[in-house]
Formats: C-alpha cells, structure tokens, sequence
C-alpha cells in the first residue's frame, strides 16, 4: 500500500456511497435487507417461545392468538418464531456458501486468467468440480455431514466455486492486457501485489453481482433441501415451513405464504442490491485499451560492447496454420552510455516489438527465435519473470505512447507514482513522497501537490506524459525507452516533452531508446538512427548522416514524405555543425 492509498481509499468509498445513497434501488433494497436481517438478530428479543416449542392448544391457531402474532403450524409451533429463526439459519446459509465459493473462485480465477501456464490446470480442476451433480451429491452426503446445514453449505461454496473462477478468469484475460497493469509490470511490481492492486479492482463489478447471486443461491438450495425434508427437523428454515404450508394450504393458506413471502424479498433484494452496488463502486471508470500480457523469451549469443547490445534478434508469432511469422528479422542494435538512438519506421515495422522485446514483456504467444539482448553485458533473454522485475524501474526504465491509457484511472497519480519507487528502490513510504514530489516538480508540472492528489482524467495529456516520465526516471535507471512519447500531444507539448528528455539524459547521463515514426522528433533529441522496415534494420547511421545523405531508397522515401522543398532533402546535405532539430520545418 502507499502512502496515499489509505486517503485514496477513503475518498473512493465515500464517493461510492454517495452514489448508493441517491439510487433509489440500492436504498430501497438496503433497507429491506437490513430489516430481515435485523429482525433475525433480535429473534430471542421479539418472541417468548422456542421455533421448535409445540403446543396442541395452538395447532393450526389464527394470528394474534396467546402470544403467537402469525399463529401456530399444524405441529402447533409459533409460525413468527420460526420465521425470525429461518431468517438466521438463511443468513449463515448465504455466508457460508457465498464466502468459500469466492475465496475459491476469485482465488484461482486471479491465478488462472494472469498465469498462461497454470491456466490449464485450474481449467481442468474446476472442470471436474462441474460434472458433480450438486444437488445429488449434497443429499447422498448428508450421513457424513450429520444434517448440519452450515456443513452443507461449506460442500455446496465449493461447488458454486467454478462460476466464480470463470467470470474472474474472463475478466483478468481482458484487464491484464491493459496498459496500466503493462506499466505496473514495467515498474518492477511482484505480480501478486498487480493482481491485488490494479487487476482485482478492475473485475470486482462481476464479482460483485456474482456474490449477490451466490447468496441467493445458498438460501435456496439449503431452503429446497429442507423442503424435501433433508437433515434435521428441528433446523428453523423457509423451506421447511413452506413444505408444512404446502401440506395445510386449503385450511390455513397463511402458513404458506409468510415464509415465501420473506424468501422472496430476501432473495430478490440481494440481486437488485448486487446490481446498485457495482453501478456505485465502478461509476463512470473508463477502462484503456491494452497490450498483450508478457512471455519471458528465451534465447543465447553473444553481442558487441555497449550499454545495450541487441544481436540477429527474431521474433514470430504462430499463424493459424500452425507456422511461425517472423514480425522482428535479424536486428541488431548498440546503444552507448548517454546517447539517444532513434529507431524508426513506419507502423508495422517492428520497432515497437523490438522495445517489448528489451523490457521483456512480449505478448505470451510471441517466439524469440534467435538473437541476444544484453543490458550492460547482461543477457536477458531467458532470465525469469521475478530476475526481469528486479531491473525494471532500476535499469531499464519505459515511457509509453499514450500516457493516460497507462495511468490506472482507479488511483491518483501520487499512489501510483509512489508505488512504483518504492517497488523500485525499497524506500519508505515518507520518502518516497518526498522524491515523487521533487520529480514532479523537476519535470516541470507547476503544482506538483496537486497534481500528487489528482486522478488520472483531472490532468492534461501533457501533464499525464510529464508524470510517466517522472516516474520511470525516479531510480535514475541506465537505460530509458520512450516509445512514441510525443505521438498523443499538439506540437507545442511536444517540443517541451522533447526538450525535458534531452535534459534528463544530460543530466542523469542515461541511454535513450526512442521508437518513433517521426523523423522531426529524432532530429531534434537523437544522436544515431536506425531505420526499420517489414521487421528488419535497412540504415543506421548518425542522424547527420540520416538526412544528409540517406543510402537507402525505404529511408529516402520517408524522409521525401514528410519534408517539404525547404526542409533538409537526401540530395541536399546538412553541414555537419548545422542543429538539425532548429533547421526544419514540419
């Protein structure tokens, strides 16, 4: 947790509540609830006589008769009494059976839909859980349980748990390829505290309606058994009662109708209320468009001397057919201490799997053929999940393209922002505000408090960028990858986007990879250029040499696509003490 969450919290649950309390639906069904329940809790309070007290004077006995204000069954016991137990014994039933069946789904829903290779198992085991006949196996289990109906329940959560983990699956399949949690693998986050943090939050709106429906289905299996007269007698239940009313309907059709009518309300009330809740919790929360969840590749060779050093790297992905589509083909990369390497194309081109490949979060179905990636002589290619984070957020830091995608719009900035350095260099949680604070300021937002306290939509796209790149530079990693990081921004934001790169490497004498498409931005901020096109590298060079006298025909054509007659052209050399980033037009 960080030092903002506890506020954080509170402000998204009072907001919440505010949002129950003006719905009309989640007041009314509330206040339903809680009056069953209540009137269940004060049982012993509100009658004189035992539910399962028998008296042959009150037999089939009118309401208001001796002290029985609903009247007596036709075993002459005091109908209110058991109805106010009933509500106690459906209480328990419901959080019994609700509870395990999440602790179960929810837990292995998490796992499954995050982890692709422990996927097939938990599909496999919940598989087996369903082919159980639920009802059956409740009643032929029943000797073994000894008719305790809490038991039964216990047994029935654990059957009601493979709905559970498939609506939690389902959506941890969908939130884990969202650029927030892509950005909190980047920063060097375990994945247990991204799936308690910023996945779980994101699928809690299923879970929720689902634990309505848990609930309500606990009260009406273990009513439905007592109905068939399966376990105890003396256990006070709706179904019971319904089974006795059912027997004396044409000479008292009461008894009948007071226990369905509270089952009724009871049930109908935790799915309407299910609903009201989750609209609140989740509000109007937009959820971004996202990457595919990472595979560590695994791959050997040795690279030349450099801070980064990417060898005949080659990436596939599998065809339907079944055969491997090479999208990245034989690129080799070099990137020196301080020196700002710009790698373009066009979309499509590979650029950007190249980066994914660097910080190791290729989508899971991605192969790495061959090649080798090394970070100051390390080789990263096969090192595991829990060696890569370690070098995230400290060696190799990441900047994204769309900068509001990759801000979790479930916490301020300040949370995440302090998470991450903390995650990253084991700072206390008083320091780590403190830093976060002083980076704000450094990168050049005018307010840092407020932005600290803002939430994601309350701050502009170029503010937004200013914030990721505060946070990937808080460790003063070696190595920074900025992926498109002016794309979303007007030309303005841009150039001062641009100039607060330029000035962070200087000053913290870091590499800089920058995937970009356009060639304003690598003449402005990059030292060298490499070309990339249909996933291979066709030119490298020094941006002097790029666009003073481009070789390739595929670099000419991007550069006569975008430069004007007055713009420095491939047959028109630029001197070399010329500034390229001051000379153009674009």
């Amino acid at each position: 947790m960080t030092a903002s969450t506890a506020p954080q919290d509170a402000v998204r649950r009072r907001s919440a509540a505010r949002r129950l309390l003006r719905d009309p639906q989640a007041v009314i069904t509330a206040s339903v609830l809680l009056l069953i329940v209540v009137l269940g809790l004060l049982a012993p309070v509100l009658t004189s006589h035992d539910p399962n007290h028998a008296s042959l004077d009150h037999i089939d006995a009118g309401a208001g008769t001796d002290g029985y204000p609903l009247g007596g069954d036709r075993s002459g016991r005091d109908i209110w009494a058991r109805l106010l137990h009933s509500i106690n014994t459906s209480t328990v039933s419901a959080l019994i059976g609700a509870s395990i069946a999440l602790v179960i789904g929810v837990s292995a829903g998490l796992v499954g839909g995050y982890h692709d290779r422990l996927r097939s198992l938990t599909e496999w085991v919940f598989s087996l859980v369903m082919t159980f006949p639920g009802l059956l196996l409740l009643i032929v289990l029943m000797p073994l349980t000894g008719g305790d109906f809490r038991t039964t329940m216990a047994i029935f959560g654990v059957l009601l748990s493979p709905g559970v983990y498939r609506i939690t699956r389902n959506q941890v399949l969908g939130v884990k390829n969202e650029l927030f949690v892509d950005a909190a693998r980047v920063s060097g986050l375990s994945d247990r505290r991204i799936l308690v943090r910023h996945v779980l939050p994101a699928v809690r709106g299923p879970v929720i309606i689902a634990t309505a429906f848990l609930c309500g289905s606990s009260i009406g299996v273990q009513s439905g058994l007592a109905f068939l007269g399966v376990g105890p007698a003396t256990t006070p239940s709706f179904g019971a009662m319904i089974s006795e009313g059912f027997h004396n309907l044409y000479l008292s059709p009461l008894q009948f109708v007071w226990p369905s009518l509270v089952l009724g309300a009871l049930t109908s009330c935790l799915v309407l209320f299910g609903n009201a809740l989750r609209d609140a919790l989740e509000g109007s929360r937009r959820r971004p468009a996202g990457i595919p969840a990472p595979k560590a590749p695994a791959a050997t060779g040795a690279a030349p001397a450099g801070l980064l050093a990417v060898e005949d790297l080659t990436i596939a992905y599998p065809t339907p057919s079944g055969e491997l589509k090479e999208v990245v083909s034989g690129v080799s990369l070099v990137l020196e201490p301080g020196e700002t390497l710009g790698l373009v194309g066009e979309s499509g081109s590979g650029k950007t799997q190249t980066a994914f490949a660097v910080l190791g979060v290729l989508p899971s179905e991605a192969v790495v053929v061959r090649g080798s990636i090394r970070l100051d002589g390390r080789e990263l290619l096969g090192l595991k999940e829990s060696e890569l984070r370690g070098l995230r957020g400290r060696a190799i830091a990441y900047v994204p393209q769309e900068p509001m995608s990759n801000l979790d719009p479930s916490f301020t900035v300040g949370a995440q922002l302090v998470e991450g350095v903390r995650a990253a260099s084991g700072a206390s949680r008083g320091e780590a505000r403190r830093r976060v604070l002083a980076l704000l300021e450094r990168v050049g937002i005018p307010d840092p408090e407020r932005a600290f306290r803002s939430r994601p939509h309350e701050i502009s796209g170029g503010m937004a960028q200013r914030v990721l790149i505060a946070g990937a530079v808080a460790c003063r990693p070696a190595l920074l990858i900025a992926d498109e990081p002016t794309t979303a921004l007007d030309v303005t934001v841009q150039a001062e986007i641009l100039d607060l790169l330029r000035d962070l490497r200087e000053e913290m004498d870091m590499a800089v990879l920058l995937v970009t498409h356009d060639f304003g931005v690598v003449a402005d901020v990059c030292d060298r250029v490499a070309v990339m096109r249909t996933g291979e590298i066709v030119e490298t060079g020094t941006a002097e040499k790029i666009f003073g006298g481009a070789e390739h025909d595929y670099t000419r054509m991007l550069l006569d696509s975008i430069l004007d007659e007055n713009t420095v052209r491939g047959d028109a050399p630029v001197a070399a003490d010329e500034p390229l980033g001051r000379t153009t037009t674009w």
